[in-house]
């Protein structure tokens, strides 16, 4: 078994590791804003947060749209379907290591009792 997740890239996971851009991903979670009210709401400079949304956009967590003058930005749902199977896979390699820990303990109950 390869150490890569074919689906899952770490560069998500090393762009959400600045705590302003998670705290963006978490305010976009409730729908599409624009850079102005994310930077307001998360009581940035504008320009602090355009740059945090530009390294979000650049790796493939945020779509944008531009509506006149104003550029607006939504979380893609594809990161976060890949962040979920890869955080299953190890749910799985987990649940094969409780199994094979149960049986082992029930074996040595057995052995116990005989």
């Amino acid at each position: 078994m390869s150490g890569k997740n074919p689906g899952m890239d770490m560069t998500t996971l090393s762009a959400l590791a600045e705590p302003n851009r998670m705290d963006i991903v978490e305010l976009l979670r409730d729908g599409p804003l624009t850079v102005g009210e994310i930077a307001d709401r998360l009581r940035l400079r504008q320009p602090q947060a355009s740059k945090h949304l530009k390294v979000l956009s650049d790796n493939g967590i945020l779509e944008v749209r531009a509506e006149a003058n104003r550029r607006i930005y939504k979380l893609r749902p594809e990161p976060f379907q890949a962040l979920d199977s890869w955080v299953k896979s190890f749910r799985r390699v987990m649940e094969d290591r409780f199994d094979n820990l149960e049986d082992y303990l029930r074996e040595l109950q057995n052995k116990e009792q005989s």
